[in-house]
Order: structure tokens, then C-alpha cells, then sequence
């Protein structure tokens, strides 16, 4: 079987299915119009979708500033999770960061997402720190996960 998903830069058109993964995978979503100043307004950030003949299935946002890459959020639709999506569109990322000059990525994961975890350490991040009180829903710590590119 050959390759069916497709990265490309997230438009505005994207927002509400960047929403409907988004709502699908957080306690606590981002809103439509931070997905909309992200794409928009914020001269940082810049946001990778996955599709699956051409429909949005994941999503990964980044905010490069200097030689920093800051991963601010990734998601999978839920009915997508399991086919290496996450990996796929992180390895993506990182090649969107290095193309930019980015030297370092960082990016911050709950402590109990041990799945999420195992996914940075296979691409390279290694632990740097704890957050605490990181994730305002249940006040849970974040580990704080680092790359050199």
C-alpha cells in the first residue's frame, strides 16, 4: 500500500478541522481564535497538517525564534492514532525547523504521557526539566524535553 498522507503549511481554511482534532484530544482546547492568531498574526509560529486525501487528520505547531524550534502543540485524530502519525508529523516538523535554521527543539509533555515520551526519546529529545503545575486542567506537572537539530 502506498503513502496516503500529505504535510503541508496549515491555512486559515484549516482551522476548523485543526479545531475538531484539537477538541477531539485536549481536556482543555485551544479556541478558534488562537488557532486563527497563530496562523494569522504570529510571525513565529508555523503550523504543519497531515492529511489523509486531503482532509486534516493531525496537526503540529511550532514557534521558531532564533535558532529555537518550541513545539506548542501536536494532536492526532483520535480514529487516526496507532499508524505512527504523531511520528511522522513530528520528523516533518523537525525538517520544517532545521530548514529554518533552528538548532535546538524543545518542546514541554505530561508527565503520564509516558506514549508521547517514548515517541520524543525514539527522535532524539532527552528530559531537561519539570514544569510544575504545568497543565492548567489537573495542575499536572510537564516534562520538559529537548533536541539538539
Amino acid at each position: 500500500m502506498g503513502e496516503p498522507y500529505t504535510f503541508r503549511l496549515a491555512k486559515v481554511s484549516d482551522i476548523d478541522d485543526i479545531l475538531g482534532i484539537e477538541q477531539a484530544s485536549f481536556a482543555v482546547p485551544w479556541s478558534r481564535e488562537a488557532f486563527y492568531r497563530e496562523i494569522v498574526e504570529n510571525q513565529f509560529a508555523h503550523y504543519l497538517v497531515i492529511e489523509d486525501s486531503f482532509q486534516p487528520v493531525g496537526y503540529c505547531g511550532i514557534w521558531l525564534v532564533m535558532d529555537e524550534a518550541h513545539v506548542t502543540n501536536i494532536a492526532i485524530l483520535p480514529s487516526y492514532r496507532g499508524r505512527k502519525l504523531g511520528e511522522m508529523l513530528m520528523r516533518e516538523a523537525i525538517k520544517l525547523a532545521k530548514m529554518h535554521g533552528a538548532a535546538t527543539m524543545t518542546l514541554e509533555a505530561r508527565v503520564s504521557n509516558h506514549v508521547a515520551q517514548n515517541l520524543y526519546k525514539k527522535l532524539g529529545f532527552e528530559a531537561g526539566g519539570i514544569r510544575k503545575n504545568y497543565y492548567s486542567d489537573n495542575g499536572e506537572d510537564a516534562l520538559v524535553m529537548w533536541v539538539e537539530l
